[in-house]
């Protein structure tokens, strides 16, 4: 009797709708980006004449600007502040509020985006800080450090905690021997919580746009703005280039998580 150990012709048929579902109107807006045509939906001949329109466009390259310098600012604050929530919940084992402080570290990630928009326009007005690039920039710090903490924590719990004990039985205080010894072994998980953080700041529209203020329009934001009249090649463009830094940022996080995780056995 010969058992089958594959899968079977309805779980590959799965499969198969699932990832259609789920990629085949990426891969038609990357399609039609190189659209000759100006219509989106007719196909005239392949064309790069929409990029060359897309990095041309002030409004664009200005949106993208405010956007890398957000989501660079932002990412490495959440990083940092990440790593600190990271630390205290680890190594410190026990303390007043500690399931609170967890349970309030990763509400933003399931708390939905409106939710945290709004609130943090109100906090914005309460406390009287003009909205621009910098409230902006709490605020995805705020979303986008959740995910660094979680990123973070899983590569300090998996840490040795002897490598610093040996490092202090040396004669290094505890700062020095954390800097030298169990920061290159979590660098790793730095840079794709960092990524990570970037990738979620890039992307955001939602939050941005409640805690956004003039002249501080992110470019996910340009673009909804433009699509309100229409779709157009040039849109497809822009949406490609994005997907791909998205695509090649979760790449990275994908191969630095995977190393950091190869460098413990």
């Amino acid at each position: 009797m010969t058992v089958s150990t594959g899968p079977s012709r309805f779980n590959r048929l799965s499969i198969v709708i699932v990832m259609a579902f789920l990629y085949l109107p990426i891969m038609i807006l990357i399609i039609f980006s190189f659209n000759k045509s100006k219509l989106v939906t007719v196909w005239g001949g392949f064309s790069t004449q929409w990029y060359a329109s897309a990095l041309s466009n002030a409004a664009l390259l200005d949106g993208a600007r405010v956007s890398f310098t957000v989501a660079a600012v932002s990412a490495t604050i959440a990083t940092l502040l990440g790593l600190l929530a990271a630390l205290v919940i680890v190594r410190i084992r026990r303390f007043r509020g500690r399931q609170l402080f967890t349970g309030l570290l990763a509400a933003p990630m399931v708390m939905p985006e409106v939710v945290l928009g709004v609130s943090m326009l109100l906090m914005f007005v309460a406390l009287g800080i003009n909205r621009g690039p910098l409230t902006i920039i709490l605020a995805h710090a705020t979303f986008t450090m959740c995910f660094a903490a979680v990123v973070l924590q899983s590569r300090l719990t998996e840490l040795d905690p002897s490598l610093e004990e040996a490092a202090r039985d040396l004669g290094c205080p505890p700062a020095t021997a954390f800097l030298k010894v169990a920061l290159p072994n979590i660098l790793p998980a730095l840079t794709s919580a960092w990524l990570l953080s970037f990738t979620l700041s890039l992307d955001d529209l939602v939050i941005s746009s409640f805690t956004t203020g003039p002249g501080a329009s992110t470019l996910p934001m340009k673009i909804y703005s433009q699509i309100k009249f229409g779709v157009t090649p040039e849109i497809n463009a822009v949406s490609t280039i994005i997907l791909g830094i998205v695509a090649l940022g979760l790449l990275i996080v994908a191969l630095t998580t995977r190393r950091a995780g190869e460098g413990l056995h």
